[in-house]
């Protein structure tokens, strides 16, 4: 069944995904936040990737972009490994509601 959902660009670290993501005029957030976390725990479990069923956390958090910055979160979900060597998820979240901060984990090296 075609999700009409268009996921640009994915990655993720041991404990969390980004996706970059193009919201249809007739979409939103939660719907979509719904399908994709329904469908990739389904393929997980059925293709048995983890040893225990595996279930997303109920929240996720989303922003939008505009487009002269879609390369530059590109660039940042791609270097997400890079990334988390020196950042943990934990403090990336604080960062996220604390704008004086944002600056120092925005960095994709």
């Amino acid at each position: 069944m075609q999700k009409d959902i268009f996921v640009d660009f994915i990655n993720g670290f041991t404990n969390h995904a980004h996706a970059l993501i193009s919201l249809g005029k007739d979409q939103s957030i939660s719907e979509i936040m719904q399908v994709i976390k329904g469908e990739s725990s389904h393929w997980i479990n059925k293709n048995k990737l983890t040893s225990r069923h595996f279930m997303w956390q109920d929240d996720y958090w989303a922003a939008s972009v505009s487009p002269e910055d879609v390369p530059v979160v590109r660039n940042y979900i791609k270097y997400q490994p890079v990334h988390h060597r020196s950042i943990s998820l934990e403090y990336e979240i604080r960062c996220l509601f604390n704008e004086d901060n944002t600056e120092e984990f925005t960095d994709s090296g």
